[in-house]
């Protein structure tokens, strides 16, 4: 059989990742279509490329050639069980298997960096993409977020080296072969899967030993074979940092050498952390971080990553952030470049089991804002669990400016708020409420 007359059904095909692999296996002229529960923005992008998409459920919907029992099929941990099309192609014997599975067969020929960590994976994924596309590298990405100026997930430039996100959900990552990589955090989470924080620095270690010539681990994460930090010294630092305008000055020492007064237009120390991170393991893998090093004054940044806009008189930061230190990490940011202006944090959780495990520690966070604003819980693959709301959330957080919101309050909710910046947080579908809103303001003007 021609290879490409393989087919390929993807269940869950609008998430970020599926998203990426689906469009590198049709750009790459396999026959490619998929399924998701509802439309978006990148479901739009892939079937404007014609890549076909339903929103059916049922089996019926499924084109008979694609029912074929030779069709593979990559579903995401987010497609339920129990879903009608996912039970037929199990129970007709079809080639069943998660996106990291195939991810790590696309790249097995060629050199892997692998990013891993449970905070930074797409920022630091991102920072190495730009500066391999800076040295016109032999490349391919496949990002967990759209990089600005690209405008995509899917970075493709060629063949010898890939650039992966290595996912420590429900252990994906351990099916990739890295060449090289780096760890950025292993912070509790997804203790759904591991159970105990413990666990998860044991899987870190595990996916540490699949590389086979070099790991750089953030200093304190105790694993790999090189380290690197900021303000502290490690193998690889960033030192005499200067904030300046939408960004940092800074020097840049590896163990060789000293490069003095970088720029990065980045803000947020740990969007810094990222960046030596990405520079750190080029410097590992042998290529030129002299050279790279230019590119930092001109990344773009991603999409929900510290991205900032103006909407009226004011400023707006929308952000992934989903687990308490990560929102730490865009506070903190706040604090050292808008130190004057009152913030409103607009956060939607995500997951049921997450805001269980870490409800004070959320708790404790979301107060330091100066006004809270909570919508219900994003359920992604999960069902609800008895006792954990938003509303149990808010009763913990002890600042009294807060309140909760149904979802279709949330447009006026940042069109009325009276703050002078407005921080809209989480890892749901808050990012396609921001992104109408954007696109009802960009065409009101």
């Amino acid at each position: 059989m021609n290879l490409k007359d393989k087919k390929y059904y993807f269940l869950g095909i609008g998430g970020i990742g599926m998203s990426a692999l689906a469009k590198y296996l049709y750009l790459e002229g396999y026959q490619v279509m998929g399924y998701d529960k509802t439309p978006t923005p990148l479901t739009t992008k892939l079937a404007e490329l014609g890549l076909p998409i339903i929103f059916d459920a049922s089996i019926d919907a499924v084109p008979e050639p694609f029912r074929s029992p030779e069709t593979e099929v990559i579903f995401t941990p987010a497609i339920p069980k129990d879903h009608p099309q996912l039970l037929f192609f199990q129970d007709q014997g079809n080639a069943i298997q998660k996106r990291a599975a195939l991810l790590g067969e696309i790249t097995k020929s060629t050199t892997v960096f692998a990013v891993a960590g449970t905070h930074g994976k797409t920022t630091t994924a991102s920072f190495l993409t730009h500066l391999f596309d800076h040295l016109n590298m032999n490349f391919t990405a496949f990002l967990g977020g759209i990089m600005n100026g690209y405008e995509s997930n899917l970075i493709s430039k060629g063949n010898q080296y890939s650039i992966v996100e290595a996912d420590e959900y429900d252990r994906s990552f351990l099916k990739l072969s890295p060449d090289f990589a780096c760890i950025t955090t292993t912070d509790p989470d997804h203790l759904d899967v591991y159970g105990t924080a413990e666990n998860i620095k044991e899987t870190f270690a595990q996916f540490s030993s699949l590389v086979s010539q070099g790991v750089v681990a953030k200093r304190h994460v105790g694993l790999g074979t090189s380290s690197y930090s900021i303000e502290e010294q490690a193998d690889y630092y960033a030192q005499q940092l200067r904030p300046e305008a939408q960004g940092y000055f800074f020097n840049f020492v590896t163990p060789k050498q000293e490069f003095k007064d970088i720029y990065i237009s980045s803000i947020g120390k740990h969007n810094l952390s990222n960046a030596i991170a990405a520079l750190a393991l080029m410097d590992v893998s042998g290529l030129s971080v002299e050279k790279a090093l230019p590119a930092l004054a001109n990344f773009k940044g991603i999409q929900r990553r510290m991205q900032l806009f103006s909407m009226g008189d004011k400023l707006i930061i929308d952000d992934y952030a989903h687990h308490p230190e990560e929102i730490k990490a865009v506070l903190d940011t706040v604090k050292e470049f808008y130190p004057s202006k009152k913030n409103t944090v607009i956060f939607q959780p995500h997951l049921f089991s997450r805001t269980q495990d870490f409800m004070t520690d959320f708790a404790n966070i979301l107060s330091k804002f100066d006004e809270v604003v909570l919508m219900d819980i994003y359920p992604a693959r999960e069902r609800p669990i008895p006792g954990v709301t938003s509303g149990v959330l808010l009763e913990q957080i002890t600042n009294p400016s807060k309140r909760k919101i149904n979802n279709e309050a949330f447009q006026e909710t940042v069109i009325n708020a009276a703050s002078e910046l407005v921080l809209i947080l989480g890892a749901g579908d808050i990012g396609n409420y921001i992104h109408e809103l954007r696109n009802e303001t960009i065409n009101a003007t």
